[in-house]
């Protein structure tokens, strides 16, 4: 995301709050809990949704994102039936997703800065 801002990335977690914040940018996941063997997505198991409701209603999120397929895939199932609003999808920027270059990543992620449409 710093690559699309044409920022350098933030290493503390100080720094990553103030570039969220200077880039208004929210971020939410979308599963609160799960069971899960390692890291892979592919492991999860008993998933239960993040409630977005609060964070809609208070704050003007006027797009939603989501990076990756699984999380694209359980925001339609356990989010999408509440809040009633999509998410567009952006690829992964896992290590995982080794098929996409950092360049085309920031190039497919640079969505994030355009008007809506």
């Amino acid at each position: 995301v710093a690559g699309v801002f044409g920022q350098d990335v933030p290493q503390t977690t100080d720094e990553k709050r103030a570039f969220l914040l200077k880039n208004r940018i929210a971020l939410w996941d979308v599963i609160a809990s799960c069971e899960i063997e390692g890291s892979s997505d592919q492991k999860i198991k008993n998933a239960a949704a993040n409630d977005l409701t609060p964070i809609l209603n208070t704050a003007d999120i006027q797009r939603i994102f989501v990076n990756g397929r699984r999380a694209e895939q359980y925001f339609h199932k356990l989010i999408l039936p509440k809040i009633g609003r999509n998410a567009h999808y952006l690829p992964s920027t896992s290590p995982a997703n080794a098929a996409m270059k950092l360049e085309q990543l920031i190039q497919k992620w640079s969505v994030i800065r355009r008007p809506m449409e």
